[in-house]
């Protein structure tokens, strides 16, 4: 004979319904899709943050760890290669800006325009997107071999058939800049070129067609429609490219070959974090350097964006 289950208690049941309503409740449905992102967010940002701050007011060695206050802060304060290290990223972020946004914003402008084939121009945004899809450190070396020094450097040999002489590219404070910003314009300048496509292709069709009605040439309709409902994307590149600015560090390592370029030409402010943290075993001061790092990113972004007004709440008609 088939046994007969035995109906639930009323306590049992009620618990089973409780769950249910709080797995269904519209109210709390929310908090559980964003529930994954924020226990991410906790363990692996706010809780190293947070554990960083507080080896920057200490003085760890071989896992002992003393409060020493202020002091790595004042210690960075009159470190010379510490603000040399911030002089050569703050000089690598502005002329990264200076190159990274607008000339892949005109080349968007002219993908994103009828002019030429659709196929020449499926295929140059397919050829400037590759690079991003390079590892740093194969592309590191790469340009490494290309601005070296001796004469069968690519870049010597250019110079060769141009009837100069070889130049110590990687030896000299301009040379090196140079090659940074070679390397930063082959691999992020298709990357950007496809961001501003993306927001080129939310402008309506109707705006150009009506300009194109009034008599507004091409050169007029990028800077009064195209810029102007650009905007939001030109925020958001401009903000990453001021991160990676400042926090650029493998680009350079792997082209000088290590963390010691001649006269610190080459060294940036996670460089030298590394140098002081992993090099020299002094994690209480390169959790400082990263602490000032952070707090100027912050500082230099959050500006920008109050001043452009992506803070500013749009008034409701």
């Amino acid at each position: 004979m088939d046994t007969l289950q035995r109906p639930a208690a009323p306590s049992q049941r009620s618990g089973r319904a409780q769950v249910r309503g709080v797995l269904y409740s519209q109210r709390l449905a929310p908090y559980f899709f964003i529930a994954p992102f924020v226990i991410t967010l906790l363990v692996f940002w706010a809780v190293p943050l947070g554990r960083t701050f507080v080896m920057s007011t200490q003085n760890v060695l071989f896992g002992q760890a003393s409060f020493v206050g202020a002091e790595n802060y004042e210690r960075l304060w009159g470190d010379r290669i510490f603000w040399q290290a911030m002089f050569n990223s703050a000089r690598y972020m502005v002329l990264t800006l200076l190159l990274l946004i607008p000339i892949p914003l005109v080349l968007a402008a002219i993908i994103s325009s009828r002019i030429g084939s659709e196929r020449v121009k499926g295929f140059f945004k397919a050829s400037m997107f590759v690079p991003a899809l390079t590892s740093i450190v194969v592309a590191g070396i790469i340009f490494r071999l290309m601005f070296a020094e001796t004469g069968t450097g690519l870049m010597n040999q250019v110079l060769a058939l141009l009837g100069a002489d070889p130049v110590r590219w990687l030896r000299t404070d301009t040379g090196g800049l140079v090659a940074l910003l070679a390397l930063a314009m082959w691999r992020y300048t298709g990357v950007n070129i496809l961001y501003f496509l993306a927001g080129m292709q939310s402008i309506p069709d109707e705006y150009y067609e009506a300009a194109s009605i009034d008599g507004a040439g091409r050169v007029r309709q990028f800077f009064q429609i195209t810029l102007p409902n650009l905007k939001p994307t030109i925020v958001y590149v401009t903000t990453i490219s001021i991160y990676g600015g400042l926090a650029m560090f493998l680009e350079s390592f792997m082209l000088y070959a290590g963390n010691n370029s001649p006269n610190n030409q080459g060294l940036t402010v996670v460089g030298y974090l590394y140098r002081r943290g992993i090099e020299e075993n002094d994690l209480g001061f390169a959790s400082a350097v990263g602490v000032v790092l952070l707090v100027v990113i912050m500082a230099i972004n959050l500006t920008y964006l109050t001043l452009t007004g992506t803070f500013r709440k749009e008034s409701v008609r």
